[in-house]
């Protein structure tokens, strides 16, 4: 059974399954927002990295940094140059405040010392829609929900914000090829109560692991610009506590907070 609790960025489901009885049976999908969530929150009834036992990752996908075909800039490179010239002229979108589609393009502006006004979407598709008409110039959107409109023409795709470039995307450049150390990613997983037994949390992750080296899930998931991200217990602990600490980061040099 899925139970959606929604609400205040996921803090709201977070502490309901960080609460619950540690019997395997209830677990949390958890995404990048949650270890957003540990510093832009001020005041948190729970420890997202105490409070929960990482099961299995699922997915990562890129964001894409991407304009309106209008736009004088068809490089990074270019882009940079043109908002340096232009700072605080430019309008970056975002799908809300706070979200990884803002702090993406945060981490964009702390690497490269460029000042762009943040405008803050109800949701990505909103921001979709007025990034092809060019009311603003730059959005940094999830892959999947982006593609069609960088296939079709409609936007026009910088850089993925992945590490390596993306096999969906394969003649857009990775960001990192412009801004050295740059990655940023959209990424999904599960986890448990702390307290979870370590036989119980091993024994899921060896069936959500199958269930992503599944070819027909696999397959699906590199049609939408997605990765396969299979890991350990311990691996995605890792992972987590490494992302945790780099949007600490971008959080306090954006000052952002919940509105």
């Amino acid at each position: 059974m899925v139970e959606n609790r929604t609400g205040a960025g996921g803090t709201i489901a977070t502490e309901a399954a960080v609460r619950a009885p540690a019997d395997g049976y209830t677990l949390l999908t958890v995404t990048t927002a949650n270890a957003v969530d540990a510093t832009f929150y001020d005041k948190l009834n729970y420890n997202f990295i105490r409070d929960t036992a990482p099961v299995a990752s699922i997915m990562r996908t890129p964001f894409v940094m991407e304009v309106s075909p209008s736009f004088p800039a068809t490089t990074v490179a270019e882009f940079i140059a043109y908002a340096k010239a232009n700072q605080r002229r430019l309008n970056m979108a975002s799908a809300g405040n706070g979200t990884s589609t803002h702090l993406s393009g945060e981490l964009f502006k702390m690497m490269t010392d460029v000042d762009m006004v943040h405008v803050a979407y109800r949701s990505g598709p909103q921001a979709i829609t007025d990034l092809i008409g060019a009311q603003v110039q730059v959005y940094f959107g999830p892959m999947p929900a982006s593609i069609e409109f960088i296939r079709s023409g409609r936007l026009r795709a910088l850089a993925v914000t992945t590490a390596a470039r993306s096999p969906a995307l394969p003649d857009t450049p990775a960001l990192a090829e412009f801004v050295p150390g740059y990655e940023t990613s959209y990424w999904v997983g599960l986890v448990a109560p702390s307290n979870t037994p370590a036989a119980i949390i091993e024994k899921l992750n060896r069936a959500i692991n199958a269930a992503v080296d599944d070819p027909k899930i696999s397959s699906r998931l590199a049609e939408l610009g997605a990765n396969a991200f299979p890991a350990s217990p311990a691996e995605f602990g890792k992972f987590i506590a490494d992302e945790t600490e780099k949007w600490a980061k971008v959080v306090k040099f954006s000052g952002a907070r919940p509105q």
